[in-house]
């Protein structure tokens, strides 16, 4: 990414720093950019956001699981050393991570990484199995971190105080075999989030907080452990704005779900549109709007942000109860 960046002429680079300058955030998690130690990679990427027109002067990031070495073979297929032999999929250390841009200082030192905590370690976890025998083997479940990227809380110094992001991105609950790995592991990232809140791993924020990232699962169609998520979005000490595509779009009678709050698009032969990314305030927070920025065909920005991720950009605008 990093080697793209100086480059110059990536175009997908260009589209996202022109969608996240039309949108303006003032604090923004991004998914899919790759880590290294000094922040190399995310600084230039801010650097060209802010010559799209998007100055943030804070920038944060801590190493993704996706692409760990584990030493193990983790899907069982008798071969050490491949993509899916990491903790998450990837082909090195630091690939597809997450980041943070502010235009409000971060408390970097009060952030918590929940990152390396093990999958057989969080309170009930529902470990893959066949036959009674962990899968794909003892060893391998052993070193397996439940995070696939990781699960953060960030503290972010506003004005008024700070408000504490709560930012994940889960495993895809699909591509494994009849034991359900991934499935099972996205439910187990979720369900983190609900015995965080209950004071699980330390003491959780009671108010100013949003927990914000891609959940890759649907809450009512598609395949996935979808428990986990419906706990999350009817939990008392949260609210769902559910966002909608800022361009009107026709109800589906095929879809089970309403398409207006579709989040990502996957093309043939994927599943088409699904909601997937969220982001959920803390109760105390007051809402003014939000929306998912997904122009249609022919207005502004429409092949701009075709061209930036399948993945559209989810905003919330919120005020502090102070």
């Amino acid at each position: 990414m990093l080697r793209d960046l100086l480059r110059g002429d990536d175009a997908q680079i260009g589209a996202v720093a022109a969608v996240i300058a039309a949108a303006a955030p003032d604090v923004i998690v991004l998914q899919g950019v790759d880590y290294d130690l000094e922040l190399h990679a995310l600084g230039a990427l801010r650097d060209r956001i802010a010559e799209a027109g998007a100055d943030f002067r804070h920038i944060f990031a801590l190493l993704p699981n996706r692409g760990m070495p584990t030493g193990q073979d983790m899907d069982g297929n008798g071969r050490f050393g491949e993509p899916a032999d990491r903790q998450a999929y990837g082909a090195f250390s630091g690939q597809g991570g997450m980041a943070i841009l502010s235009r409000y200082p971060i408390d970097a030192a009060g952030a918590r990484d929940f990152s390396a905590l093990l999958w057989k370690d969080m309170p009930g976890a529902d470990l893959p199995m066949v036959d009674g025998a962990p899968f794909p083997n003892a060893p391998a479940l052993a070193v397996q971190r439940l995070s696939s990227v990781g699960h953060w809380v960030v503290p972010v110094i506003l004005p008024d105080g700070p408000l504490h992001l709560l930012t994940f991105h889960a495993s895809t609950p699909v591509f494994d075999g009849p034991e359900d790995r991934n499935g099972r592991r996205n439910h187990d990232e979720l369900r983190f989030w609900s015995l965080y809140l209950d004071g699980a791993f330390g003491t959780a924020p009671a108010s100013r907080f949003v927990l914000l990232g891609a959940a890759n699962l649907a809450p009512d169609e598609g395949e996935g452990r979808q428990r986990a998520l419906w706990a999350l979005l009817d939990d008392p000490r949260l609210q769902d704005p559910r966002p909608r595509r800022s361009a009107p779009v026709p109800r589906d009678p095929a879809r089970a779900a309403d398409p207006g709050l579709d989040t990502v698009y996957w093309p043939e032969p994927g599943p088409g549109g699904r909601r997937v990314d969220y982001i959920l305030p803390s109760a105390d927070l007051g809402v003014l709007a939000s929306g998912v920025l997904w122009p249609a065909p022919g207005e502004a920005l429409h092949a701009t942000v075709e061209a930036a991720s399948r993945h559209r950009l989810v905003w919330v605008d919120l005020v502090t109860p102070d």
